[in-house]
């Protein structure tokens, strides 16, 4: 009987798996700000070959797998896979899948354009990560509209960056993480050095995982181990634990981490210290009355005779 059942089981979650879409969005931070890039700039093609594979990877899992790719520097965010409208065209080579040729090519040539094209930097910028992540958000949305009847699309997010914290995007990286929670969205994170706070708290609330790699040479390696299984599938496995999540809000005056701040009751920016004026919305406030005094308690008399 337990035989059976768990031949009945397997089944049903074959047709399951055939009847489903599993869809990754990959977000690449291709900034030349980060330091892993300014020591080394052939890290960038490492991290690139590295996040190719890994797609190919995803894709290779089943037939009905969507990915695509966006990069996200400190000026814009663009696609480079899939391309709207015509394909770059690629030449078959034989023995290699047609699918796994046109991502490869794809990315690099449309990232080669924009590296080509960015401005000059003249000093650290930050990378647009919140806007690319509520890009990718768009183009899942829009793609779930657009599934057909009785097949259930799965979408996730995957985060590859470099950067510190982002702290001037703080509002914008809060209304894309509750986004995603409501539209079930995954978010997963692969910090290439720095323990970006803003992107836990994404992970935390969407239910992803983040992951802060120690060596970049094995960079491939933990994306297969950690990132590759789908989300239904993690419990079963044995995963590195979760870093505690520090859930301190970030001061919009000096973009600054803070346990007690003044929070404004209209746009909901907070600031280390009180001003009459909100910076964001420029709402007037009433400056706090001072409090009052207590009054000595008199001593009690003798009762009058």
């Amino acid at each position: 009987m337990d035989a059976a059942a768990d031949i009945g089981t397997s089944t049903k979650e074959v047709k399951e798996s055939e009847s489903s879409i599993d869809l990754l969005v990959i977000v690449l931070d291709t900034n030349p700000s980060q330091r892993i890039v300014r020591q080394n700039p052939q890290n960038l093609t490492q991290i690139l070959e590295a996040m190719i594979a890994f797609g190919n990877a995803h894709l290779m899992q089943k037939a009905q797998n969507k990915l695509a790719v966006i990069s996200c520097s400190h000026h814009a965010s663009n696609f480079l896979y899939p391309l709207p409208g015509r394909q770059v065209e690629v030449r078959q080579i034989d023995g290699q899948y047609e699918v796994f040729s046109q991502v490869e090519k794809t990315v690099k040539q449309q990232l080669g354009n924009i590296l080509m094209n960015a401005p000059r930097l003249s000093a650290p910028c930050e990378s647009l990560l919140a806007g690319s992540i509520g890009r990718a958000l768009c183009y899942i949305s829009r793609l779930q509209r657009n599934t057909p009847p009785g097949i259930k699309m799965h979408s996730r997010v995957l985060v590859l960056t470099g950067s510190n914290e982002c702290s001037s995007q703080y509002m914008t990286f809060m209304n894309v993480f509750f986004t995603a929670q409501k539209l079930g969205i995954v978010i997963d994170t692969c910090s290439l050095e720095n323990p970006v706070s803003l992107l836990q708290q994404g992970c935390d609330i969407t239910n992803g995982q983040f992951l802060k790699v120690t060596q970049l040479d094995g960079l491939l390696q933990y994306l297969l181990w950690v990132f590759l299984p789908s989300p239904q599938m993690r419990h079963k496995l044995v995963l590195p634990p979760p870093p505690k999540v520090d859930y301190r809000a970030s001061c919009f005056c000096h973009r600054e981490l803070i346990d007690i701040g003044y929070v404004c009751s209209v746009c909901l920016s907070v600031f280390c210290k009180y001003s009459p004026i909100c910076t964001t919305c420029h709402t007037v406030f009433k400056a706090p009355a001072a409090l009052p005094l207590k009054g000595k308690k008199r001593k009690k008399t003798e009762k009058q005779m």
